[in-house]
């Protein structure tokens, strides 16, 4: 492989999308977190599209994942899908991506624009939506409390692991994450909670002992309410019917 991974992008650049306005180089690689397995993460930016994309490909021996926009179709999810998912996977791209070939006037106003959505933050959860998430995790912990299998521990924490930290930051107005990028964005939110939480759940995945995780749950739950289920209630729209033919 090249040594520089600019150096691939500024190939791709002219070898696949010479029309393009700018390509923001993001991802793992450019945080010095890269693996030989890590893909090059791009934001690739035109005039107009008729519609964004997202595709993948090898070049030069790198997995490329390539995220293809125009302004508006970026402004769109940032605002419409990002943003409602409560995770800012483009938006975070962005602002933290590497111009190729090099800033122009539209990079540093989509950065802007980025910048405004991350600061912004996600959408403030409705009570409902804290209560589902308190009966989900409830029924997670429920299960690992005395699981019929190390096959179903293993199941069942790797479900709560998403759903406890995810709470933790909707319930606090924070930035979500998924799977691999929930200790780097949960350390930058709590150090010791971070700490606490990868320990915690190394001691359920690899001996079997849930009770610190257990633990941590009652602590996270605990300012939205706690455990839940009890009058739990969960009503489907009036119009999910089908009439039997």
């Amino acid at each position: 492989m090249p040594t520089h991974p600019t150096q691939v992008v500024t190939e791709i650049f002219g070898a696949k999308y010479p029309d393009a306005k700018v390509i923001f180089l993001a991802g793992s690689i450019i945080r010095g977190a890269g693996t030989s397995f890590s893909d090059l993460d791009l934001v690739v930016v035109f005039e107009h599209l008729p519609a964004a994309y997202r595709e993948s490909f090898y070049f030069k021996g790198y997995p490329v994942e390539a995220f293809v926009h125009d302004p508006e179709t970026l402004n769109y999810f940032f605002y419409e899908v990002d943003r409602p998912s409560g995770i800012p996977a483009l938006a975070q791209m962005i602002s933290e991506g590497i111009e190729m070939p090099q800033a122009n006037a539209l990079s540093r106003t989509l950065k802007n624009l980025a910048a405004a959505v991350i600061q912004l933050g996600p959408p403030k959860l409705s009570e409902e939506e804290v209560r589902k998430l308190r009966y989900d995790i409830t029924n997670l912990v429920d299960d690992i409390r005395e699981p019929r299998s190390k096959a179903e521990l293993v199941g069942t924490g790797t479900q709560l692991y998403e759903a406890l930290a995810n709470h933790y930051f909707r319930s606090n107005n924070l930035w979500s994450a998924k799977g691999k990028s929930i200790p780097r964005i949960l350390q930058q939110a709590d150090e010791d909670l971070c700490s606490r939480y990868l320990n915690a759940f190394a001691e359920l995945f690899v001996d079997g002992h849930p009770e610190n995780v257990i633990s941590l749950a009652e602590e996270i739950l605990e300012p939205s309410g706690g455990f839940l289920f009890e009058r739990h209630r969960l009503e489907a729209p009036e119009n999910y019917r089908k009439p039997l033919v």
